[in-house]
C-alpha cells in the first residue's frame, strides 16, 4: 500500500506505558498506519493490557505480534520489520510518545526531500510522560562521517521510504546500542539521513536501566566505533569525544 506506515514497536515489561503508547498512535492525524506490537516475552501484565488496548480502539490496524522469548530489541524490530506491510516504516519505543501531527509532519517531510531517511526533534519527559522543556534539536542532515559523531538520532523519531532503500538493509544488527549500529549501517551505505527540526516526540527518560547506566552507554558507543565499524583506534578516539561532547550538551 503506497502511503502505509508500519509503526514498530518492541515491548517488554512495558506496563506501566504501553497503554498511553497505543493511544498516541490511535490519535495520530495521518490515518493510513499499521501499529505492530512485538511482545518479546514479558513478565508482567503488558501482554493483558494490550489484548484490552486493541479491543477498546476496535480496529485491525493494531496487531500484536508474540515471540517465544525475550530475545532483545532488535530482534524483536526485526520480526515487525518482516511483518510490516507498508512502504514506510516507523519505530516507537513502548514508553515514548507521540505528538497526534508526528505522522502527518514527518511523512509531508520525507516526500517533500525525496528522501530514504528522515528524522525529528524531541523532547525529553518524566515518568508520566509530560514534557520537561528540554527538546534536542537536530540538524538539517547527517551523512555518515557526521553521524559518528553526532548520534541525535532518536529511535522513535525516525522513518524509512522502503521503496528508495532495501528492507533487509533496515535489519538491525543483534549489538548493544542496536538502534545507532542501524544508523550507521545505513548512513555507510551512501544515504543521508535528513532532520526535520520539529518538537514532534516526548522520550520518556525515566526507568529505562541502560541509559541511565552512564559508564555502559561510553562502552556500547566505543565498542560499535571499534567492532561495529572497524575504525581506527585514532579515529575512534575523535568521534568518541565528539559523541560525549554532544551527549552531555543534550542533557543539560
Amino acid at each position: 500500500m503506497d502511503g502505509l506506515v508500519s509503526i514498530i514497536v518492541p515491548v517488554y515489561n512495558a506496563e506501566n506505558y504501553i497503554r498511553e503508547t497505543i493511544s498516541c498512535v490511535a490519535a495520530q492525524t495521518y490515518g493510513d498506519w499499521e501499529l505492530l506490537l512485538v511482545e518479546d516475552g514479558s513478565a508482567d501484565d503488558t501482554p493483558r493490557i494490550i489484548q484490552s488496548s486493541m479491543e477498546q480502539e476496535g480496529t485491525d490496524r493494531i496487531r500484536l505480534i508474540r515471540q517465544p522469548s525475550n530475545m532483545g530489541a532488535a530482534r524483536a524490530r526485526n520480526r515487525g520489520l518482516g511483518e510490516a506491510r507498508g512502504r514506510y516504516i516507523a519505530y516507537l519505543d513502548a514508553d515514548d510518545l507521540w505528538v497526534p501531527e508526528k505522522l502527518e509532519r514527518e511523512l509531508r517531510f520525507l516526500r517533500e526531500r525525496e528522501a530514504a531517511f528522515v528524522f525529528t526533534g524531541y523532547e525529553f519527559a518524566d515518568e508520566r510522560g509530560e514534557g520537561m522543556g528540554k527538546v534536542v534539536h537536530v540538524p538539517e542532515t547527517l551523512s555518515y562521517r557526521q553521524a559518528l559523531g553526532n548520534t541525535t538520532i532518536f529511535t522513535s523519531t525516525v522513518m524509512f521510504d522502503t521503496e528508495k532503500i532495501d528492507r533487509k538493509l533496515l535489519e538491525m544488527p543483534d549489538v548493544k546500542s542496536e538502534d545507532t549500529a542501524l544508523w550507521f549501517q545505513v548512513l555507510r551505505n551512501g544515504y543521508t539521513a535528513h532532520g526535520l527540526d520539529e518538537n514532534l516526540v516526548r522520550y520518556r527518560r525515566a526507568g529505562r536501566s541502560l541509559s541511565s547506566n552512564k559508564l555502559e552507554a561510553l562502552g556500547r558507543i566505543w565498542n560499535l566505533y571499534r567492532r561495529q565499524e572497524h575504525l581506527s583506534l585514532p579515529l575512534s578516539a575523535y568521534y568518541f569525544c565528539h559523541w560525549a561532547a554532544r551527549a552531555v550538551k543534550r542533557r543539560i
